[in-house]
């Protein structure tokens, strides 16, 4: 998918991403140089913050998406790595550490949420800053569960199927996309297993962790709602 990925997610809010991204630095961390960019995809969030000052390293399991992000300005003096979340090795003392665009929706275990809170706080010099964002379950289940979303181009088509997976709070994402290749159009398939967690058990697992919570907010507004779609999370060490 990483082909066709930055096509499919055009619409999806980069800007607002770096926009939180650079007020939660200066409300809580305003030395930060370093930011370690995890599940940083094709780097559409990495580039720009690298482009505004910050030192910047990513992190992704698909070495597709990587390369994707890195052709994109091979110049940018950028770090890509293709690692785990659950087994980050050689990262640490990074001032800040990110995390968006449901990246820690894919892990579908308890314990692999606890192992990457644990992991990037090791990651973290004393004091570093850690933002993240999760579906609500209320999008989850509103909104995604048993959803259908389909697009048609002249080059560029897909059909995806959203249903409710067997795990509470989960969901499968079925995706089927055709794309153009010469005067034939090749098919591939693939599926995402995304799981949603309780507002209260992600709390209490980066309190065990050892972080300290500085805000929950939805959706870029008020941090004083988590009504919405996508919860974002403030947290230092």
């Amino acid at each position: 998918m990483a082909v066709v990925y930055d096509r499919l997610m055009k619409d999806a809010p980069y800007d607002l991403w770096v926009e939180f991204t650079k007020q939660m630095i200066v409300d809580y961390q305003p030395d930060t140089r370093t930011i370690l960019d995890i599940g940083c995809g094709t780097g559409e969030i990495t580039h720009r913050l690298q482009q505004i000052g910050f030192q910047l390293t990513g992190v992704d399991l698909s070495s597709d998406m990587l390369t994707v992000a890195q052709q994109k300005d091979p110049r940018a003096n950028i770090q890509w790595l293709k690692q785990d979340m659950t087994n980050l090795e050689g990262l640490d003392q990074f001032d800040c550490v990110i995390s968006y665009c449901d990246v820690f929706n894919y892990l579908v275990e308890e314990s692999q949420v606890k192992c990457a809170f644990a992991n990037i706080y090791d990651a973290l010099h004393s004091d570093g800053l850690f933002l993240f964002d999760v579906h609500s379950l209320e999008h989850i289940h509103n909104d995604l569960s048993g959803a259908t979303f389909a697009q048609v181009q002249d080059d560029l088509s897909y059909v995806w199927f959203c249903d409710p997976g067997e795990e509470d709070n989960s969901i499968v994402h079925d995706l089927t996309f055709f794309v153009q290749s010469g005067e034939i159009y090749q098919r591939f398939d693939e599926v995402h297993h995304q799981r949603g967690y309780m507002l209260d058990d992600l709390k209490d697992w980066l309190e065990d962790t050892g972080f300290l919570i500085q805000q929950i907010s939805a959706d870029f507004n008020s941090h004083y709602s988590t009504e919405g779609e996508r919860w974002l999370f403030v947290c230092k060490k």
